[in-house]
């Protein structure tokens, strides 16, 4: 079973369109998307839900009104100002437990709390494993961690050879916990400067951790001096172009329908196609 994780630098380069266009072309695959912070590929895919479970985060702390003397160490103690006469402000609050080990009068509980949710779905291009992080819910690499290892069960449960991830973007601790064991990371970039500055720091992130990269550069006819930057920068660093998508409005057409692009005629749907080709020789599937 081989896993292909596609990443980005930064958000809106066209990871998920083109995530959700490998679902149409592969064959014996789950879907992931690891992207919990804002997932969207369900907004192209349509997954039917079928099993869903609550993803416990970091306890909150709640102060107990009858043992509280009102000493205030509480509110001195904490840097994010979260406690404000014998309050605490949730969204504040980042889970420090500095309040809850401090207080004389052991008048701070913790409460357990929900993060958000994962989800077994089902659509017409095959399984799904997704999830959706609570508003201001911290862990989402740990999220990251559960959602691919439900998706990895299923592979084997359902003898599926690949395992398409949508991961998100960016270099933080979410795309470390997405990039972990995958056999090629896919890196979406467009011909921005500020696209091919994060380029560069995603291809140090793939480099530090060993995996196998490829590069689709999105919308090159934007701007072909930026292209053939791009380019080189492949060229020099030895990773693989794996294809050139070409500006076309069908990806906005397909994304207001809730399709992926291939599913609609278009110039863009060959470029996906030899790009998806590509991409199966790196992996070898």
């Amino acid at each position: 079973m081989k896993e292909l994780t596609v990443i980005s630098g930064k958000g809106g380069t066209g990871k998920t369109s083109v995530t959700g266009s490998f679902a149409v072309l592969a064959e014996k695959h789950v879907l992931v998307d690891c992207d919990v912070d804002a997932a969207n590929l369900h907004l192209i895919l349509s997954p039917q839900v079928l099993h869903r479970e609550s993803f416990p985060g970091m306890p909150r702390v709640e102060i107990v009104t009858e043992k509280c003397t009102d000493c205030g160490l509480c509110q001195e103690l904490c840097r994010y100002d979260a406690i404000v006469d014998g309050i605490v402000d949730e969204i504040s609050c980042e889970g420090c437990l500095v309040c809850y080990h401090a207080c004389p009068e052991k008048a701070i509980r913790l409460v357990d709390n929900i993060a958000g949710e994962w989800y077994i779905s089902k659509t017409q291009y095959g399984p799904m494993v997704h999830a959706r992080l609570g508003i201001a819910q911290e862990n989402s690499g740990k999220l990251v961690a559960e959602v691919r290892r439900r998706a990895t069960a299923l592979a084997q449960e359902q003898d599926k050879d690949l395992i398409i991830t949508d991961g998100p973007p960016g270099i933080g601790c979410p795309v470390i916990s997405a990039l972990g064991g995958s056999n090629l990371a896919l890196v979406v970039v467009e011909p921005t400067l500020s696209s091919i500055h994060d380029l560069v720091r995603v291809l140090n992130l793939t480099e530090h951790f060993k995996i196998q990269t490829a590069v689709c550069i999105n919308k090159w006819d934007i701007n072909p001096e930026n292209t053939i930057e791009i380019e080189e920068i492949c060229q020099n660093r030895k990773v693989t172009l794996a294809g050139r998508l070409r500006y076309d409005p069908a990806v906005v057409v397909a994304a207001m329908e809730g399709k992926p692009v291939v599913r609609l005629p278009s110039t863009i749907a060959g470029d996906i196609e030899s790009l998806w080709d590509c991409v199966r020789q790196e992996l070898g599937v």
